[in-house]
């Protein structure tokens, strides 16, 4: 009896894991539903996929708009290693620990931001033997148009979906995260 209910709970995390690919009848994840996303099932799957493609949309967005801003060359693993250098600056092997990322992964990283003028190497006045990298003027001027756009898009948020539901969705997203939520590692955790 024991062996046929754990076939039966295999079958069925099978079918639904296996929705991934072929959600419902031969339609793949990537065609959308012809129901209204209110009123169908949702998929376990589907809520890391929607918190990262909400994610996306909004890097997407900030990225045209520091494009027209004068940034058109960021990307958005640019971002994650500006805030790796900090307003101290770091060494590069202190800019990999913080992204996660091998020491030679975060020295082609700094001298990319070195060639986009982001950031600038320079004497460790307390260690003469350590190079730090700090950010410029001009790493200043793209963290600080960041934030304003994630301002606005959190706006363009609240304007379309209510205060509120904003609110109410960032306090659940907080109480739903480890306590360390900011991490700088995404670039190296998803290169895996």
């Amino acid at each position: 009896m024991a062996c046929s209910s754990s076939v039966r709970w295999t079958t069925r995390l099978t079918k639904k894991v296996n929705q991934v690919v072929h959600h419902g009848k031969g339609r793949t994840l990537s065609e959308p539903s012809p129901l209204p996303a209110e009123s169908r099932e949702s998929y376990g799957f589907e809520l890391p996929l929607l918190l990262f493609a909400g994610f996306r949309s909004i890097i997407d967005e900030l990225h045209a708009d520091l494009a027209r801003q004068g940034h058109p060359d960021a990307r958005p693993a640019h971002g994650f290693a500006l805030q790796a250098v900090g307003r101290g600056g770091a060494t590069a092997s202190e800019v990999g620990r913080r992204l996660g990322i091998s020491k030679q992964a975060a020295g082609k990283t700094v001298d990319r931001l070195l060639q986009l003028g982001y950031v600038e190497r320079a004497d460790d006045p307390s260690d003469a033997r350590r190079k730090l990298v700090r950010l410029t003027p001009h790493g200043v001027d793209l963290l600080a148009r960041s934030a304003e756009v994630f301002e606005r898009v959190r706006g363009d948020w609240m304007a379309a979906l209510g205060a509120e539901r904003v609110r109410a969705m960032e306090a659940d997203l907080r109480r739903m995260v480890p306590q360390a939520f900011f991490r700088l590692d995404v670039a190296g955790w998803l290169g895996g």
